[in-house]
């Protein structure tokens, strides 16, 4: 599946998100897929940092895409596991997740996904991510 597929999936597949609090797939190549959330006053946490659920969220959705682009539309893929790493404090605005596909198995997928304020090179977040097929 290429970007726009997969968008139209997941407006699909989650009816009651919208445009403005759905992450976005901006690009998707063999085994690398990049995805944008824009991020408002909804999603920060005291201190004035994009929460930990929004970055966790962001990092399932990335790792959701990747096994889209490579199985095709399963709707039933289900997360397994996500462990995310807190690096650095990410600031409101564009949040960013850079995808890369480590294994594709016949019924476990396992993804790498970091995440990064666009204002920035250094990353907010990293972490793995396993999804099942059915």
């Amino acid at each position: 599946m290429d970007a726009p597929a997969l968008n139209a999936f997941l407006a699909d597949a989650f009816p009651l998100s919208d445009e403005e609090t759905r992450a976005r797939v901006v690009e998707v190549v063999p085994g690398r897929a990049r995805l944008e959330l824009k991020t408002g006053e909804a999603n920060l946490r005291p201190g004035g940092l994009v929460s930990g659920p929004t970055l966790m969220a962001l990092a399932d959705v990335a790792a959701y895409a990747m096994v889209l682009a490579h199985v095709g539309p399963v709707a039933m893929a289900v997360t397994t596991s996500l462990t995310l790493h807190f690096l650095r404090g990410c600031p409101p605005g564009p949040v960013a997740a850079e995808a890369r596909l480590v294994r594709l198995g016949r019924r476990i997928v396992t993804v790498d996904v970091t995440i990064f304020p666009q204002t920035s090179a250094k990353a907010a977040a990293q972490g793995i991510v396993a999804y099942a097929l059915p």
